[in-house]
């Protein structure tokens, strides 16, 4: 039997209106949180004490806006552009417009939005793509545009990266 490598997709096999749902989700722990937030440096007191936060509107910690963005786009990761991507070029439109608590499951989508071949690099493309984060209830809990650069199958082969 041969040997089967897991990758992302390559640009040529990404489609505009292409929507991928990434399963599994990923449950966020108040030890998640406290460790990104204190290796990120943000001493906000909303992610870090908790009984400071049971005073404020939510009444109790929020899950750092960051590691919820970290997390959506690492969870489309194994399925879109594991071993596939050159580079991110860029995340736009990022909203969070529900609070994302300790012990929420966030689960993401993918819709392609645009792909086009590069004009400066030969056998690269530059592809658009939507992130949408839901918790556990479906409720969205976090969007953001992607925007990156693809190899294509042929010329990620013939540089010798493909295998």
């Amino acid at each position: 039997m041969g040997r089967i490598v897991q990758r992302g997709l390559y640009f040529d096999e990404l489609t505009p209106g292409a929507v991928y749902e990434h399963r599994p989700g990923r449950t966020l722990t108040e030890a998640d949180n406290v460790l990104f937030t204190t290796l990120t440096m943000n001493t906000q007191s909303l992610h870090l004490d908790a009984a400071w936060s049971r005073t404020q509107p939510f009444g109790q910690p929020l899950v750092n806006s960051m590691l919820t963005l970290s997390t959506l786009v690492g969870l489309s990761v194994a399925q879109l552009t594991q071993g596939t991507i050159i580079g991110q070029l860029g995340l736009t439109d990022i909203r969070f417009p529900r609070p994302v608590f300790h012990g929420d499951t966030l689960y993401a989508e993918t819709e392609i939005v645009e792909a086009r071949p590069s004009s400066s690099r030969p056998g690269q493309g530059v592809v658009t793509m939507k992130h949408t984060g839901r918790n556990q209830d479906g409720v969205v809990v976090a969007e953001a545009t992607r925007t990156c650069l693809m190899w294509t199958r042929e010329a990620h082969e013939q540089h010798g990266a493909g295998s």
